[in-house]
């Protein structure tokens, strides 16, 4: 491509986007309270940010030994290996395990309920048990009742509603969960998130955009690409002024049906890789903070540093005496 442009060394923004509804709370505590009658987690990770969505298994580390599946809920021989993996536990002890219960848990917009009818189509040969949705916050509800996967031995599972964290301290990590659609759109901006889809895809080298959108070259530049989108597309507003958010939805949303290739948002490098396992095994690191927390985490910070730059000035750090003399 003759067109030469530059890519932003790196993507700038500062705006943390939180979503932490009132069912999520309940959520979260009434999986905590049914812990103790399931015998197996699995959490399903979207793999485009398996780093960037907070694990919700960090909450319950008793679960230790993690195994991981590559799959997806149109996979019937990965998803099989989940439905023995659990039936494994009973055969390996019935008298503990008269029937196996499983909790799926995860993000929100996952999969977790397209998986939940795959295990069910696969191992009872039955249709949908639970409701799925292409946005975030479908399932709203643990289960009440258990969802047969099998007959023989009995495996049983629970679905329950995505979770997110009360607040995701990284703000790009934030927009890449609701790039994927753990947010809802409205929450954050389109355009922006449009924004950072594009310089993702230029530091792929992926340059498909510039053949559908019928553009002379890549560009590094959303306020040329979402207007030669609308123009595309026919998304205009009144007097004929581009439509911009919704050619940036119209961006979005190829990217999420896959026109844009299958690649993670995260950075998979030896280095992320090492510090995150490392992360993983030490239980200390996963402290969710909330904001308040991490407001006097900062605040200790910046009281040291004053500290310090004053000691280095020659100022002696006491308590004032009021009464002078």
């Amino acid at each position: 491509m003759a067109t030469s442009f530059s890519i932003r060394p790196q993507f700038i923004y500062d705006k943390v986007i939180n979503w932490f509804p009132g069912h999520m709370a309940k959520g979260i505590r009434i999986i905590s309270e049914r812990l103790s009658s399931v015998d197996l987690i699995v959490e399903a990770r979207d793999a485009r940010i398996s780093f960037s969505k907070k694990p919700i298994i960090d909450a319950f580390r008793k679960h230790r030994n993690q195994h991981v599946i590559f799959t997806n809920a149109n996979m019937d021989k990965n998803v099989k290996k989940i439905i023995n993996f659990a039936a494994e536990k009973y055969r390996r002890d019935p008298s503990s395990y008269p029937f196996v219960t499983v909790m799926v848990v995860g993000m929100p917009n996952v999969g977790k309920s397209s998986l939940i009818n795959s295990m069910r189509r696969i191992g009872v040969h039955k249709g949908k048990a639970a409701k799925t949705g292409a946005l975030p916050g479908v399932t709203r509800s643990v289960a009440v009742t258990s969802i047969k996967v099998l007959e023989d031995p009995p495996v049983y599972l629970i679905d329950t509603p995505g979770v997110m964290i009360p607040h995701i301290p990284d703000p790009v990590n934030s927009l890449k969960v609701a790039l994927t659609g753990g947010i809802r759109d409205h929450l954050s901006s389109e355009e922006v998130m449009a924004d950072y889809l594009l310089w993702r895809l230029n530091n792929f080298g992926n340059f498909s955009y510039v053949e559908k959108f019928k553009l002379s070259g890549p560009t590094d530049d959303i306020n040329f690409l979402l207007p030669a989108i609308s123009k595309r597309i026919g998304a205009l507003q009144k007097y004929g002024e581009f439509d911009l958010r919704t050619a940036a939805m119209f961006f979005i949303k190829q990217y999420r049906d896959g026109k844009y290739g299958k690649y993670t948002l995260d950075d998979i490098t030896i280095d992320t890789l090492n510090k995150y396992f490392l992360n993983e095994n030490n239980p200390d690191k996963h402290i969710l903070l909330s904001k308040n927390q991490e407001k006097k985490l900062l605040w200790e910070k910046k009281k040291e540093k004053r500290l310090e730059r004053w000691k280095r000035q020659g100022y002696s750090i006491r308590k004032s005496n009021s009464k002078g003399g």
